[in-house]
C-alpha cells in the first residue's frame, strides 16, 4: 500500500502540464498580439518619418484593391441594406404603419454600422487575403531575405505602401458601401413596403449629422490600417513553405476581422458617449 506522500508527486505531475498547456494556449495569442502591435509601430513610423518615396507605389496598389473590390462591394452593400434594413425591418414599421421611418433607420444600419462593417469585411477578404499571399509567397523564395543582405528595408519598400493603400480604399470604398446600402434600403421602403420616397429621404437627412459621416469614414480608415498590419505582418512572418502561407493568410483574415470587430464596438461606444444627440431619431 502506497503513503499519501508517494501519491503527491504522481497527482502534481499530472495537473502542471494541464496548467502550462493553459497557460500556453493564453500566453500564444497575447504574445503574437503584442508582436503586431510592434510591427505596426515600425510601419506607422516608416511611413510619417520620411512620408515621400513610396506613393507611386501607394497609388499603383490603390487602382489593383479598387478594381477587385468595387464589383463585390456593391453587390453585398445592396443586398445587405434591402434584405436586412429595407425588407426585415421594413416588414416591422410597415405593421405599425410607419414604412418612412426606414429612412431614420438606415443612418443607424448603414452608414453607422453595417457599411463600414461590409467595406471592411470585403477589403479584408479580398485585398488583405491577397496581400499575405503575396509577402508569404516573397518570404518563402527568400526575396525578403535578399532584400535585407542587400541593405532594402523590406517594412519600408513591401509594407509601408500596401498599409497607405489599404488605409485609402477603406475610406473610399465606405463611400460606395453606404450609398449602395441607401439605395437597398430605399428599393426595400418604396417599391416593397409602399413608403413615402420624399419622406423617406426627408428622415435619412434629417437624422443624418456631419458627426456621422466624418466618424465613419474614419473608422474606416482605422479599420483598414488594422487591417493592413495584421495582414502584412502574417505574411511578412509566414514560414513553412507554400503550407505555412495557406495558413498565415487563413490566421490574418481572421485575426483582421476580429480585430475590427473589437474596434467597432469600442469606437461606436465612445462616438455614442461623446455625441448623445446622435441616440435620439427625430
Amino acid at each position: 500500500m502506497s503513503s499519501p506522500s508517494s501519491a503527491v508527486p504522481v497527482t502534481g505531475t499530472k495537473r502542471w502540464p494541464r496548467a502550462r498547456r493553459a497557460a500556453d494556449l493564453v500566453a500564444a495569442p497575447l504574445a503574437d498580439a503584442g508582436e503586431i502591435v510592434r510591427f505596426g509601430g515600425q510601419v506607422i513610423w516608416s511611413a510619417v518619418r520620411h512620408p515621400v518615396g513610396y506613393w507611386g507605389e501607394v497609388r499603383a496598389q490603390v487602382f489593383d484593391a479598387l478594381r477587385l473590390c468595387w464589383f463585390p462591394l456593391i453587390i453585398s452593400s445592396t443586398a445587405f441594406g434591402l434584405g436586412v434594413v429595407g425588407i426585415q425591418a421594413g416588414n416591422l414599421l410597415a405593421l405599425l404603419g410607419v414604412p418612412e421611418r426606414l429612412g431614420s433607420l438606415m443612418v443607424v444600419g448603414s452608414v453607422r454600422e453595417f457599411g463600414p462593417w461590409i467595406d471592411a469585411m470585403i477589403v479584408a477578404g479580398v485585398v488583405g487575403t491577397a496581400m499575405t499571399a503575396d509577402l508569404g509567397a516573397r518570404r518563402t523564395r527568400e526575396e525578403i531575405d535578399a532584400m535585407e543582405v542587400l541593405g532594402v528595408d523590406p517594412i519600408r519598400t513591401l509594407i509601408v505602401p500596401r498599409v497607405v493603400a489599404m488605409v485609402i480604399v477603406t475610406a473610399l470604398m465606405d463611400m460606395v458601401s453606404l450609398a449602395c446600402g441607401v439605395v437597398g434600403g430605399y428599393i426595400g421602403a418604396v417599391p416593397f413596403h409602399g413608403a413615402d420616397a420624399t419622406s423617406f429621404f426627408s428622415l435619412f437627412f434629417a437624422n443624418s449629422t456631419t458627426t456621422d459621416i466624418w466618424a465613419t469614414v474614419a473608422k474606416t480608415a482605422l479599420f483598414g490600417l488594422i487591417i493592413g498590419i495584421v495582414c502584412s505582418f502574417k505574411g511578412y512572418r509566414a514560414a513553412g513553405g507554400p503550407v505555412g502561407v495557406g495558413r498565415a493568410v487563413n490566421q490574418g483574415v481572421v485575426i483582421a476581422f476580429a480585430s475590427t470587430w473589437i474596434f467597432n464596438a469600442v469606437f461606436t461606444a465612445i462616438l455614442l458617449g461623446l455625441n448623445p444627440d446622435m441616440q435620439a431619431f427625430k
